[in-house]
Order: C-alpha cells, then sequence, then structure tokens
C-alpha cells in the first residue's frame, strides 16, 4: 500500500464513504509502522460533489476526457497564433463537449444513486473549461483527484481560482496568479479578447438556437393544446347529447313501466270478470 494507491482509491468513492476509508486505511498504515504515510493519509481532503462527479467521470470516460484536454492545448495554441477563426470554431466545439460530459457526470451519479442539481452540473462545467485553460488544473482532473471546483476568469490561460477549501499538497489547483510573458503582454492581451468574443458568439448563437427550438416546441404544444380542446368540446357536446337520450329514455322507461302496471291490474280484474261470469253460468245449469 503506498500513498498513491489510496489516493486512486479514495477519491474514487462516494464522499459519504471518504472518511471511514480514509480513517482505516491510515489506521492500517499505522499497524504496519509507516506514520509517514499514515500522516499523509490524514491529510488527503474530502473531495465536494462537485469534485466527486468529475473524478468519477474522469474513471467512466478516460478517452473523452483526454480528448478534451487535447482541445485547451489546441486552444491556447490558437490564443497564441492569434488565429481567430480556429478560435471560433474550437470554442463553439469546446462548450458542446464540456457540456455532454457534464451532462454525462450527471447520470453517472444517477446510476449509482445520487441525483445532483444543475448547479452542481454548472460547476463541473466551469471545472472542466479550468482544467481547458490551466494545466495544472488539467493534471488533476486527468489524475481523477479534484477537490473541490475550479473557476477561470476567461481572460487568457490563467486567472484560475479555487471555489472550495484547498487541500494540501498536490491534490487541488492553487489559485493562478494574474500573468503573461513579458515579451507577448499585448499578444496575450488581444488574444484574451479574441477567445472572449468567439465565446460570447457561440454562446448566443447556441442561446439562439435554443430559443427558436423552443418557439417551435410551444407552437407544437398550442397546436396540441388547441386539438385536445376541440375534441374535449365535441365530446362535452356528445356527452349532453347522450345525458338529453338518458333522459328521455328513463321518461319512457318509468310511462312504460306505469303502463305494464295498468295493464297488469286490468289484465287480472278480467280474469275476475271471466271466473264470476263462468260461475253464474254453472248456477244457472
Amino acid at each position: 500500500m503506498d500513498l498513491d494507491d489510496v489516493t486512486d482509491e479514495l477519491y474514487a468513492l462516494d464522499p459519504a464513504e471518504f472518511v471511514e476509508t480514509r480513517t482505516a486505511r491510515a489506521a492500517l498504515a499505522r499497524e504496519n509502522g509507516d506514520r509517514a504515510l499514515a500522516t499523509a493519509i490524514t491529510g488527503l481532503r474530502k473531495p465536494t460533489t462537485v469534485g466527486w462527479l468529475v473524478n468519477i467521470l474522469v474513471r467512466e470516460s478516460p478517452d473523452e476526457i483526454e480528448a478534451l484536454l487535447l482541445l485547451g492545448a489546441e486552444l491556447r495554441d490558437a490564443q497564441r497564433q492569434l488565429s481567430g477563426d480556429d478560435l471560433r470554431q474550437l470554442s463553439s466545439q469546446r462548450q458542446q463537449v464540456v457540456h455532454a460530459l457534464a451532462r454525462r457526470a450527471g447520470r453517472i451519479a444517477a446510476g449509482r444513486g445520487r441525483k445532483v442539481g444543475e448547479d452542481s452540473l454548472r460547476e463541473v462545467g466551469q471545472t472542466l473549461h479550468a482544467a481547458l485553460a490551466d494545466p495544472e488544473v488539467a493534471d488533476q482532473v486527468r489524475a481523477g483527484r479534484v477537490v473541490a471546483a475550479a473557476s477561470y476568469s476567461g481572460f487568457g490561460p490563467a486567472g484560475l481560482s479555487v471555489v472550495a477549501e484547498q487541500a494540501p499538497g498536490a491534490m487541488v489547483a492553487e489559485p493562478a496568479a494574474e500573468m503573461v510573458v513579458p515579451a507577448e503582454a499585448e499578444a496575450d492581451v488581444l488574444a484574451g479578447a479574441h477567445t472572449e468574443l468567439a465565446e460570447a458568439t457561440a454562446a448566443l448563437e447556441q442561446a439562439t438556437e435554443t430559443a427558436e427550438r423552443a418557439r417551435v416546441d410551444l407552437e407544437q404544444a398550442s397546436e396540441g393544446t388547441a386539438g385536445i380542446e376541440v375534441r374535449i368540446a365535441a365530446l362535452r357536446g356528445e356527452l349532453e347529447r347522450a345525458e338529453q337520450e338518458r333522459q328521455f329514455a328513463l321518461s319512457a322507461e318509468k310511462a312504460a313501466a306505469e303502463a305494464s302496471k295498468r295493464s297488469e291490474s286490468d289484465l287480472l280484474g278480467a280474469r275476475r270478470r271471466v271466473e264470476e261470469a263462468q260461475r253464474r253460468l254453472d248456477e244457472l245449469g
């Protein structure tokens, strides 16, 4: 048992299982006489829900994560080369991939019996964006040892901050200082501006498409509702007619019952008269 093995094990666990397992591994290290390892294990910080989501996503979809991180390297190259077309294309691709991976993290969590909210999935996306911008965060994501969400300021390759409490050592990305390469300061600023414009343009296009789809869905839903209302009105008319017909039938049934009762009484009276006539006829001989 070494620190890497224990770290991989712990950061693959559900956060609810983290503390108990960490305590058990530290105790085992102490029993084996390795106090340094026990101390290091005890120092590992429990991941937040977002950190756990990123870690299980990396373990379930390592190829997709690696492809995303390669895309981050291409984005940084495009920034340095001030390639506006490449930036727009890569930024749009990044938005789509990050969104899809964040949703996949939610599905993986649901498959493990954990339902996570939209805020957590949004922070998963922010952490993946941060990994695209900063190689140190990318290393943490690639290793599946993220403790907490990271965010990116959105201007150049630097400007990262850790959202939640940081872990000791290298278990979570330290906030990167705002910095530029002295010889390329102006180029970096301009590249960052290009990136911001490309991101905003991609976001606008995506929002426009989403709004159009929502409008079409609304129109279709409205048409469906109108059709159902027409059917309901027709069924109500049929119900009213059926109610009237039933009332007529009940009245006819009642009249028929009364007529049947009267006829039975008349039949009984007629039988009695016949019997009385027959009796008198017999008496007359």
